[in-house]
């Protein structure tokens, strides 16, 4: 497995993230008693498809739609819910959104069950959409945008945060015990090999702390973008590595937290 395991897996890990963790689930169960919410909506046949939605108490301009982290294989959006405050404030709706996982759907098949969500979204409040996703979620939230710039919801913008963009090198890691590709289905599932013109304006941020497989995953999504005739912001968190990046995602003194909130 070699480099790859520790630039993808082992690399990226910080003995403060469980307490980090933490924090994230104690915030998102507050979040979780709020009487405006919506909660597990159904919006598909499989049982992960479900989504919450968090309403901008003053009326929206946008609804920012979270994929989040995993590897495409693990966690869930409950622990995320943490993110809708901040949002909310600048009047922004928030939705997150869960999809299957590796082993029991391929990464193209979660793909187009994600894909599934964005309408029912949309129809929850008629303002454009913002997709958000960090880690794996940021490799579904470019997925997305592509294909929605053919059709499906307006979308304004898409952050992209510590994202995997080319799936290759994974091939050779442990993690690949659930997601199972091989090196065809991998670049098949790549967004980095399939930008074209005429897409979402897109923020690809990573925290300057994160490995340099990450840093570079990040670098190279931008250019692909910029080169396709797409507006893009590539955005160093220094300090930041591939977790404490959501705290910044999240703070609205922040400056990730701000150009997010300019994509609309």
């Amino acid at each position: 497995m070699g480099d790859n395991e520790f630039e993808y897996v082992t690399g990226q890990g910080r003995s403060g993230f469980p307490r980090l963790l933490q924090s994230f689930e104690a915030a998102s169960e507050i979040q979780a008693k709020r009487q405006d919410s919506i909660l597990d909506r159904q919006y598909g046949a499989h049982a992960r498809q479900r989504l919450d939605f968090f309403p901008a108490k003053n009326g929206a301009i946008a609804t920012l739609v979270y994929f989040h982290a995993g590897y495409w294989q693990s966690r869930d959006k409950s622990t995320f819910r943490f993110i809708a405050p901040p949002f909310n404030e600048a009047l922004f709706n928030v939705a997150l959104v869960n999809y299957p996982l590796c082993p029991d759907a391929t990464v193209a098949q979660l793909t187009d069950a994600t894909a599934e969500s964005l309408t029912p979204v949309a129809d929850l409040d008629k303002v454009p959409l913002i997709l958000a996703g960090h880690s794996a979620g940021a490799h579904l939230a470019i997925e997305l945008g592509m294909r929605c710039a053919k059709s499906g919801p307006t979308i304004a913008g898409i952050a992209a945060i510590s994202g995997v963009f080319d799936l290759q090198p994974l091939t050779s890691t442990s993690l690949n015990q659930n997601l199972q590709m091989d090196k065809a289905s991998a670049r098949s599932a790549s967004p980095a090999f399939r930008v074209l013109q005429d897409q979402p304006q897109a923020i690809f941020a990573v925290g300057g702390e994160e490995t340099e497989a990450f840093l570079l995953q990040t670098l190279q999504m931008h250019r692909a973008w910029r080169s396709a005739g797409n507006e893009s912001h590539h955005h160093i968190v220094d300090g930041a590595d591939h977790f404490t990046i959501l705290s910044s995602f999240t703070d609205p003194n922040q400056s990730l937290h701000r150009l997010v909130t300019q994509l609309v």
